[in-house]
């Protein structure tokens, strides 16, 4: 279900920018949370997070379906080309299964973050600490501008991140 673009929040600060769907939560951990289904919640990566990890190549899950999922267990790894980093449940209950498209096309996940490029489904709760679209811009405000305090303490070494 592509989302409605006059049903997002629009964000932008410093160089980054994006638009944070109004029907969804979000993690600090920069997940959002869909429920497709009562009690069904489809999983993604924020557009800040596939940023920071850069062009993504590979995804991977250790959980099969209809293993149990806690919260905050890692369930796989995704590999950019910035970065490599595990997986973690958002929410808790049963595995429903991975995005079968992202094993075809892993840019999914960059190109279309908030609809084809979902990472997992799951049955259950989801995690009890997420918060809505302005909630999440506000968490994203503090980190981007620890990261352009860091930036500019860093005498310009290039290993810092940048957005």
């Amino acid at each position: 279900m592509p989302v409605d673009p006059l049903n997002t929040l629009a964000y932008r600060r410093a160089r980054f920018s994006t638009r944070l769907p109004l029907d969804r939560r979000y993690t600090a951990s920069h997940y959002w949370l869909l429920e497709v289904a009562s009690g069904t919640w489809r999983i993604g990566l924020t557009k800040f997070a596939t940023r920071m990890l850069g062009d993504l190549v590979e995804i991977d899950f250790s959980l099969a379906a209809a293993e149990p999922l806690a919260l905050g267990q890692t369930i796989g790894s995704i590999e950019g080309f910035k970065a490599i980093s595990d997986l973690i449940g958002a929410a808790s209950g049963s595995f429903a299964g991975s995005n079968p498209a992202l094993q075809d096309d892993p840019t999914l996940m960059d190109s279309d973050p908030y609809d084809r490029g979902w990472l997992y489904e799951v049955r259950g709760e989801p995690d009890s600490a997420a918060v809505d679209a302005r909630g999440y811009a506000a968490v994203l405000d503090a980190i981007i501008d620890r990261l352009q305090q860091a930036s500019a303490t860093s005498d310009g070494e290039e290993n810092c991140p940048r957005l």
